[in-house]
């Protein structure tokens, strides 16, 4: 018979999840009471105790995610991570994550929920409420959905009040706050999208100078006017150019990445957009793996040595093929969807290699990027119907084996 016996005000933090590990494992094993009452009270202490132990948990989901820790696993972001090693749905890992970056912003709200005195769910919904306001917004918005806690107020009628709480405090205080948009940073881009009550969907965003290069190459052309009789506005003809790569995949993209060979095999020269707009080295070699972008690499004297086409990334057919074999990334474990991964050689991209169908998988952009500057972290496999699995290894150990080499080309 197990027993657990520690003192908790010298225990450690460790010791602690490991006794609220062998209690809840017990929990799980025993029959509940046949009491109806008695199993009433105690799912409402245990509900309880799991709430204050969530607490725990986002403190160190919080930890982990400021100091990108799963990143170093190979996991894409913290989401992933929750997902795929702690079996979240999307949603509740999500509304995780969200209370693990607000807590330190909503004070009363995590220390009301540590005693046990603020359910999950209702700080879950302030944490969402708050995330895209600035700190006097956020200590404003705090007092005002605690107030509707303190009053009864159900979880979902808080929850109701979160989704337009900038215009509750601009009401309450009676002045306007400028646009947070505006005070973005400008290195990532970023879009919000939200569903109109008909079914439409309204779309802002920033596309940082890499990105906008792909936008322009994709849409600049087909946004044009169709002729003389094309009376719509500039606007008009970029929503059906989006609408018409979208519906067409992104073939249509022509982006040109100006660099120097040494740049894209190590160097540190930056390279350049056709427009002239600069572009890091380490970003150059990123984005030239990008589908829908050629590099033109330049020798001495700035003489072209060669421009590289898209169609050399994977043919239509090729990628289709890949699809049927990758349902998602090729990475072990992440659930990108194949259809929106990327083209990846499996023993890594060398000019002038040909892109044989043997050779391919399907990988994920954070992981196509990944692989690239993490060579050593992965150990590829390849299964009887053809398919290639990259399992990333932790930080610090070793991969078994290297790669599958190249099959032997028919005589």
């Amino acid at each position: 018979m197990s027993s657990v016996a520690l003192d908790l005000d010298t225990a450690s933090t460790m010791e602690l999840v490991n006794a609220a590990s062998a209690i809840a494992a017990e929990l799980a094993r025993r029959n509940p009471p046949e009491s109806a009452a008695a199993c009433m009270e105690l799912a409402e202490t245990l509900a309880t105790a799991g709430d204050m132990q969530e607490a725990a948990l986002t403190g160190f989901v919080g930890v982990l995610d400021a100091g990108r820790e799963v990143q170093r696993w190979g996991f894409p972001s913290t989401r992933a991570w929750l997902r795929s090693r702690l079996g979240m749905r999307e949603s509740r890992a999500k509304e995780r994550l969200a209370l693990a970056r607000q807590r330190h912003r909503l004070t009363e709200v995590t220390a009301r929920w540590a005693r046990g005195e603020l359910s999950l769910g209702y700080a879950a919904t302030i944490a969402g409420a708050v995330t895209r306001l600035d700190d006097d917004d956020c200590a404003a918005a705090q007092s005002i959905l605690l107030d509707m806690v303190d009053q009864g107020f159900s979880a979902g009628k808080v929850a109701s009040f979160g989704k337009r709480i900038r215009d509750v405090i601009a009401e309450r205080d009676g002045a306007e706050h400028a646009d947070p948009d505006t005070r973005r940073g400008y290195e990532r881009s970023w879009i919000d999208s939200t569903r109109s009550l008909d079914g439409g969907r309204y779309i802002k965003g920033w596309l940082n100078a890499e990105d906008a290069a792909i936008w322009e190459g994709a849409l600049g052309p087909l946004a044009k006017p169709a002729g003389t009789d094309d009376r719509r506005d500039l606007s008009e003809r970029t929503a059906a150019a989006l609408s018409s790569v979208l519906s067409g995949g992104h073939r249509a993209t022509k982006v040109t990445v100006i660099c120097d060979l040494d740049t894209l095999t190590g160097g540190q020269a930056p390279a350049r957009l056709t427009d002239g707009t600069p572009i890091p080295a380490a970003q150059a070699r990123r984005i030239a793996l990008s589908a829908g972008v050629s590099p033109l690499l330049l020798g001495r004297g700035h003489t072209p040595l060669y421009l590289g086409h898209r169609v050399r990334f994977a043919t239509g057919p090729q990628r289709r093929v890949l699809e049927t074999l990758y349902p998602t990334c090729a990475v072990q474990d992440c659930e990108v969807p194949g259809t929106l991964c990327e083209v990846d050689h499996v023993s890594g991209w060398a000019l002038g290699s040909p892109t044989d169908i043997d050779r391919l998988a399907l990988c994920c952009g954070w992981h196509n990027r990944f692989k690239h500057a993490n060579p050593e972290r992965l150990h590829i496999t390849r299964e009887e119907n053809g398919r290639y699995t990259y399992r990333v290894h932790p930080p610090g150990v070793s991969p078994p084996g290297e790669a599958e080499p190249p099959p032997a080309q028919a005589a």
